[in-house]
């Protein structure tokens, strides 16, 4: 019989407002942990020892669905075009892309002339820079506006310290030295001439903007942000005359211009930030377009200025605030504006010309998302978008905002095939205990019965008004034609219902987005889809603290509860200021250092300081060595309390990547086997026959 790793026990007593906890699994945190960040192998040998044991575990209890893993991958694996090709931008007289090889994990980011196509030019292999590296990420590629140049971030650990290189495009020679320690943030100016970036500090925070003449080692400080809590970047305006560097948290921003045709000079802000006060900017001919919540506009409004007058004083409503229709962002062409708007979990397009009538792009399924897909140019009157479900793959369109006709650019591809008739999806309406109704989104066979047997997988997040929108995967379709339904609980903390939703599962109000989550699971059995007991719990990040508070609430509800990167030690995390996003995040969850209530609210429901005696179910947490967001140390511990507290005979599990960070493996098809062993562990949990 296999036999779990028993950590040992370390107890440190930590005194905070007058509060006292216990931590016996802290030793589990690298002093060096920065170091390690940026090195994996510096990691102290007891700490390796243990995950490696951790790791050893999980894959012997999941032994016998080694098979089953393995036909997952090769489904999901069928379902992906290996040779795929995306549709190219235009800009000017080139058209740029990206595409794959068969059987290549990254991919080619390429260029060539307008109506030439066989006249490729590579522009980044990334498959091939990512030869002799076991993880291997690009955040950001992009050509220089005189198509001279392309610069790419690169990230070779995980950790999302990145380097960027700039290359000569007809030589392919690298154009002076690399930036390290960025952000992977960075924007060409519009002369082509500087490149500015964002620095990341020790402590792994973006907070500083610099300039550097492209070849030279030069970099000129340009910005520099001196509150922890902020993240800052910068990106050239698509009009060409302006560099915008951005500066925000989660409820506060601001903004500094710079003129796109110097440069060099010094910034100058918009708007003082004022506490609560949002505002983001398009240029848009002689004027700016803002999208704020200023003036009480809780689910977002437009305004306009001049581009002489930026002053907040001289800023006027350009699309009035609606509750309930949240503008999530805009983009701004010479003769049109486009925004997205989210009503009740789905989107639209909003088209407004310069001196027109506006015209709306939406849908009439159930369940569905529209979505820009990428523009370089600025003086077009083509949109380009994309348009998915979670029974039709993603379709690509060229739209032409002035005479309002389409055209199909690309469909998704499925090779082993895919019949959206033999699918359906429904957006039902769970009921909260406070009254308030919470959308579901589920996705099944039409032939699988709602007689309450099916299992089901049910998604949730739930944080920083990130909505999980209701779109395509072709990786669920290996539970669902198995006679599983797939469901997203889309729970407040996100945004699918407009910004108040957001506000509803912030600070105080966290408690709601567990509380939904379980009505959502209720809701699910009461009305047949399935019965307690075989609903399999996901969680990624911070839906993670979703995993670890509804199982100490409603074990019995779970076969299986998988947490990916799970943030569950939420108390001691926040009361970290070493940590990148502790100060970052005070304005999402509280400061639980300064203020008793945020303390006290914080360890209510906290996944690793509730876990007691329970019958848990079956859990497989996931972490990531060198992950900077959810530190590795977070799963490893709660694990360990779990265990040492379970009732129940089901195995707890721990998995840490040792290889990568947040997001896991880098390749393609590497991470395929991730999504396979999650979905082979929630089939395993939930055939209860098969449990210890």
């Amino acid at each position: 019989m296999t036999t779990a790793p028993v950590a040992r026990k370390e107890p440190q007593t930590i005194t905070q407002l007058g509060r006292v906890r216990v931590d016996e699994y802290g030793w589990m945190k690298d002093e060096n942990w920065q170091a390690v960040l940026r090195d994996p192998s510096l990691l102290r040998a007891d700490i390796a020892t243990h995950l490696r044991a951790e790791n050893a575990y999980t894959a012997a209890i999941l032994a016998p669905t080694e098979a089953l893993q393995a036909t997952i991958v090769a489904e999901m694996r069928g379902r992906i075009r290996e040779d795929e090709t995306y549709p190219a931008l235009p800009h000017g007289p080139w058209r740029y892309y990206m595409r794959y090889n068969t059987g290549a994990q990254h991919p080619i980011h390429a260029r060539h002339p307008a109506g030439r196509p066989d006249e490729e030019i590579i522009l980044l292999d990334v498959e091939r820079a990512a030869q002799g590296h076991d993880y291997f990420a690009v955040a950001a590629a992009t050509h220089s506006p005189d198509h001279r140049l392309f610069a790419h971030a690169e990230d070779n650990q995980g950790s999302e310290v990145y380097r960027v290189i700039i290359r000569d495009i007809a030589s392919g020679a690298p154009v002076g030295p690399a930036i390290e320690s960025c952000s992977g943030n960075f924007a060409f100016s519009p002369d082509a001439q500087y490149l500015f970036w964002t620095w990341r500090d020790a402590h792994g925070r973006p907070t500083r903007i610099y300039r550097r003449r492209i070849g030279s080692d030069a970099d000129v400080l340009v910005y520099q942000e001196s509150d922890p809590g902020f993240f800052i970047g910068v990106e050239a305006s698509r009009s060409g005359r302006w560099i915008v560097i951005s500066a925000s948290n989660q409820d506060t921003s601001e903004s500094w211009l710079i003129p796109g045709a110097r440069p060099e000079a010094e910034p100058a802000c918009v708007a003082p930030r004022r506490s609560g006060v949002l505002y983001t900017l398009s240029h848009w001919g002689d004027r700016f377009a803002i999208l704020t919540n200023a003036d009480g506009a809780v689910d977002f409004k437009l305004m306009e200025t001049p581009d002489t007058a930026l002053s907040r004083e001289n800023w006027r409503d350009l699309v009035p605030h609606e509750p309930g229709r949240y503008i999530t962002d805009c983009v701004a062409f010479a003769g049109h504006l486009v925004w997205r708007e989210r009503r009740d979990a789905n989107t639209a397009l909003v088209i407004r010309p310069t001196d027109g009538v506006d015209h709306v792009l939406s849908s009439d399924e159930d369940a569905y998302v529209l979505s820009f897909s990428g523009s370089y140019e600025y003086d077009t009157t083509e949109l380009r978008y994309v348009y998915q479900s979670p029974t039709t793959p993603r379709q690509w369109y060229a739209y032409d905002m002035h005479s309002r006709s389409r055209h199909l650019l690309k469909s998704q591809e499925i090779p082993s095939g895919h019949d959206p008739a033999q699918y359906r999806s429904w957006r039902l309406t769970a009921t909260a205990p406070d009254g308030t109704e919470i959308p579901i989104t589920v996705l099944g066979r039409h032939d699988t019965a709602l007689d309450s047997a099916a299992p089901l997988l049910l998604y949730g997040y739930g944080s920083y008004g990130h909505a999980i929108e209701p779109t395509f995967s072709t990786g669920v379709f290996s539970l669902v034609d198995r006679g599983w339904f797939y469901a997203i609980a889309h729970v407040r903390g996100g945004s699918e219902k407009g910004w108040n939703w957001f506000l509803g599962g912030r600070g105080r109000n966290k408690p709601n987005s567990f509380t939904d989550f379980i009505a959502c699971a209720e809701h699910l059995v009461a009305t047949g889809f399935t019965r307690a007991g075989r609903i399999v719990g996901d969680g990624r990040s911070a839906g993670g603290m979703v995993m670890g508070a509804i199982a100490n609430m409603r074990p019995d509800l779970f076969a299986g509860i998988v947490a990916v990167v799970p943030f569950v030690d939420e108390l001691n995390t926040m009361s970290d200021t070493s940590l990148p996003l502790t100060p970052p995040e005070w304005p999402e969850w509280g400061n639980p250092l300064e203020d008793p209530e945020a303390y006290d609210l914080i360890a209510g429901y906290a996944a690793y300081e509730q876990v007691g005696p329970r019958p848990y179910p079956a859990i497989l947490a996931i972490g990531g060595l060198s992950d900077p967001r959810v530190t590795y140390w977070e799963p490893a511990k709660w694990v360990a309390r779990l265990r040492d507290h379970t009732l129940s005979p089901r195995p707890i599990m721990l998995r840490i990547n040792m290889e990568a960070g947040h997001g896991g493996a880098s390749g393609r098809f590497d991470a395929l086997k991730e999504a396979a062993l999650i979905q082979a562990f929630a089939i395993w949990a939930a055939d209860g026959t098969k449990l210890p």
